[in-house]
């Protein structure tokens, strides 16, 4: 996978492994570019109150309480879209909108518990590398805080130095953890987690089995307690195919190591591997709309669906599905906006399972961070969890396409709970945030096999 800004991605293949086209008829992915509407005015009427430091300087923060519970951050949003604290939400539909995933209200549960923004908890980025340090050519995203990260390793070049040299790792990490209440930028669902930047993806977004079992072993033995892999084989890929990989999935599971991965975007009915293996948490993107997005594969195995942008797929039946109507907007986080690892703003263009991934990472690290199920849950037990509080999306029988339903991270996060937050269930900042919104490889066998990041 070769990612860039603006446009529909596809795949850049050898000329062992040619593209295949998703099979026809039933979705469509759009390649006009979409206009970014902002339609959204935040009404930040509710005598917000930061004091103290900030996250960036790891100290003590203080959060206006909205009444009902939830948390609303003082982050500016994008420059020139935005200006006023709590202008982010504009933008970030994925974590306020009616098919957002309730961030206000999980910051306020884990806070209430003692662990804000899902401090405390490690979680590893396997992808092309993160902006998270000023060395060289490379610089620190303005939006990173420096104590926001852990020693890391580059498995491509094999130093200790995981720097991003295309954007896509520093977004997925953005999503998890970028620096949060400010005064600045977008938000990060688990802005208090750290990030431990493991790169096993090159320049082109491409990487190999065995560097990726190397980095899912490196973080599992270095403290990692959730692994992010926003990344996908061609789906002629088997088990069979990435042996080793498969060993250090099973070797993660074993250490009670949550590994999310993504689906995978070719509109299959079936789910990619990393994503598709036992033990792993296989996640599908949705629309702003609430519909399954056209590129998302679905199918057997699929836990749930997270937002990740972009155009509605064709499920005739489905209310919440408009393929013919303008496309949901895309997912934005800080990283690179061109090729250079020194120049940084919010890019449009990136939508796919690989946005929607770490929406589910981080609410991982926040149910960890705020002990929810308890001290040490297992992997099976957080699976659970997340499956029986997501918010059912579709129709009877749609299990395939949605899995479980959309993430909730206010539902996932609640002590006690279990089940969904239906819309008639929210309350005080919740309620207004959503009416805000609108409303409602190389194999033993000397195969290459070659993996894409998931766009």
């Amino acid at each position: 996978m070769q990612p860039s800004r603006g446009h529909t991605r596809a795949p850049a293949r050898p000329a062992s492994a040619p593209a295949r086209e998703p099979p026809g008829g039933r979705r469509r992915v759009p390649t006009h570019t979409r206009q970014i509407a902002f339609a959204l005015a935040v009404a930040v009427a509710l005598a917000i109150v930061f004091a103290a430091a900030n996250v960036a300087q790891a100290g003590a923060e203080y959060w206006a309480h909205a009444a009902g519970g939830g948390l609303i951050p003082n982050d500016t949003g994008i420059p020139g879209m935005g200006g006023a604290p709590g202008d982010w939400a504009t933008t970030q539909w994925n974590f306020t909108g009616q098919f957002g995933v309730q961030a206000p209200q999980a910051w306020a549960n884990v806070a209430a518990e003692g662990a804000p923004g899902g401090k405390g908890v490690i979680v590893a980025v396997l992808d092309t590398g993160v902006a998270y340090m000023n060395r060289g050519s490379f610089r620190r995203s303005p939006d990173f805080s420096r104590w926001g990260f852990v020693q890391g390793y580059d498995f491509v070049d094999h130093t200790p130095y995981a720097n991003d040299r295309n954007g896509h790792g520093t977004f997925v990490a953005g999503t998890i953890a970028e620096a949060t209440n400010n005064h600045y930028g977008l938000t990060g669902l688990a802005f208090a987690a750290q990030i431990m930047p493991v790169r096993v993806l090159n320049s082109e977004g491409e990487g190999d089995a065995t560097t990726i079992a190397e980095g899912v072993r490196f973080a599992v033995n270095h403290g990692a307690r959730v692994i992010n892999l926003s990344l996908e084989f061609s789906s002629d890929v088997t088990a069979s195919d990435i042996p080793q990989l498969m060993r250090a999935l099973r070797y993660a599971y074993r250490k009670n190591v949550v590994v999310v991965a993504a689906a995978g975007n070719e509109g299959h009915t079936a789910v990619a591997y990393p994503a598709r293996a036992p033990h792993v948490i296989a996640v599908g993107a949705s629309t702003e709309h609430g519909c399954l997005a056209g590129y998302s594969n679905d199918g057997p195995g699929l836990t749930l669906v997270a937002p990740g942008g972009g155009a509605d797929a064709d499920l005739p039946g489905d209310p919440n599905c408009h393929p013919a109507a303008p496309s949901g907007r895309d997912v934005f986080q800080m990283t690179f906006t061109g090729s250079s690892p020194r120049v940084f703003g919010f890019p449009d263009g990136y939508e796919g399972t690989s946005m929607a991934t770490p929406h589910v990472a981080a609410t991982v690290a926040l149910m960890l961070a705020g002990r929810v199920l308890g001290r040490r849950p297992t992997v099976a037990q957080i699976t659970r969890r997340l499956r029986a509080s997501a918010r059912k999306l579709g129709g009877p029988g749609d299990a395939g396409l949605y899995g479980a339903g959309l993430l909730d991270a206010a539902a996932a996060t609640a002590r006690g709970g279990g089940g969904g937050s239906p819309l008639h269930m929210c309350r005080g900042a919740e309620r207004r945030m959503r009416a805000l919104a609108g409303g409602a490889c190389t194999t033993g066998t000397g195969v290459r096999v070659v993996v894409k990041s998931g766009w």
